[in-house]
């Protein structure tokens, strides 16, 4: 069974950042798998201005024993003073069931 999983959505200020944080949170083996998607554009309040400005999404597939673990990780390691980090829950019986079972395997507690 494939409970648990989750989908965490990161922004970054480059594609280099989102690079060397999805690297080394597969390295701590913190999650299965991260995509980095690059040249989003955002546009956003921040101290009473409107900002915009482009971005860098890093999505990070995980177990949610490891959320806080990453989270962590990602504001300890992060440029921005508050950084964008949404956890989404994969459904459990929704996608490819053999892609949610080999990111379960590879993302659960050992």
């Amino acid at each position: 069974m494939h409970k648990n999983l989750r989908l965490l959505y990161v922004t970054t200020e480059t594609k280099q950042q989102a690079s060397d944080l999805g690297r080394k949170i597969i390295e701590a083996n913190l999650a299965a798998c991260v995509n980095i998607i690059p040249g989003m554009e955002s546009i956003y309040k921040w101290d009473n201005a409107i900002e915009e400005g482009s971005e860098t999404i890093l999505l990070v597939k995980t177990h949610i024993s490891k959320v806080q673990p990453v989270t962590h990780f990602i504001l300890d390691n992060h440029s921005y003073q508050c950084p964008c980090i949404i956890s989404l829950n994969i459904a459990e019986d929704e996608g490819n069931p053999e892609y949610l079972q080999w990111l379960f395997e590879e993302s659960a507690e050992r």
